[in-house]
């Protein structure tokens, strides 16, 4: 088994098939509105466009954030986006390539639900639940459910970034796949619970799972 320590990549993977200039920003939190937020790094602010449950769930103004991106440059015009979470992004990405949806409206859906949500409406495809989103009419909403309808895996994409990344560390040392997600959950929900986040809410959580999976106390 490999060694029980975890540590983030200092570079996550861009999206396959999706070309950007960068992945993500990690900086300083200057400013928040329900639909935008603002990131120093090195001097540099960043405006980024966000949806409400990103910016809803950012912490307070100072604070270090880490941002999945991705930035829409047609003609003169170029836009950056921002994602708490790679789940968020991928069906964001997922959104743009349905006719007639573009990168604001498919922010304005994005802030009308959460991706597990959107999901599971697929999975069923209940195309009335699709037009009780805002940004999504009864046509939209049938062409989103053509378009996506099976090629979004609701297991995948509806994790959040870090308990993807930790599941993946777990398995890796051998632990099965389903045992690893329930642990994480539980190990993640009592250290948030503890108050604890970022680094140190990984750190504690991964520890606390291979605990919780090998049966040992301490």
């Amino acid at each position: 088994m490999r060694p029980m320590h975890w540590q983030r990549p200092s570079v996550m993977p861009t999206p396959v098939g999706e070309r950007s200039v960068y992945n993500s920003i990690q900086g300083t939190l200057t400013g928040k509105t329900a639909t935008k937020v603002f990131l120093e790094n090195q001097g540099i602010e960043y405006e980024l466009e966000v949806s409400f449950n990103t910016a809803s769930a950012l912490p307070e103004l100072g604070s270090k954030v880490r941002l999945y991106t991705y930035l829409h440059h047609r003609e003169e015009v170029m836009k950056l986006f921002g994602f708490l979470e790679e789940a968020e992004r991928r069906l964001f990405l997922d959104l743009l390539k349905v006719e007639g949806i573009g990168p604001r409206q498919a922010m304005r859906i994005l802030s009308g639900t959460t991706v597990g949500a959107f999901l599971r409406i697929l999975e069923s495809e209940d195309v009335k639940a699709l037009t009780r989103i805002p940004g999504l009419g009864m046509k939209t909403a049938q062409k989103v459910l053509l378009s996506l309808k099976g090629k979004i895996s609701l297991e995948e994409e509806a994790l959040p970034r870090e308990e993807r990344d930790l599941q993946v560390a777990l398995v890796e040392m051998g632990f099965e796949p389903s045992k690893a997600s329930d642990a994480l959950r539980r190990a993640l929900k009592e250290c948030r619970e503890e108050g604890l986040s970022g680094e140190p809410l990984e750190r504690e959580a991964f520890r606390r799972a291979i605990v919780l999976m090998s049966g040992t106390n301490g």
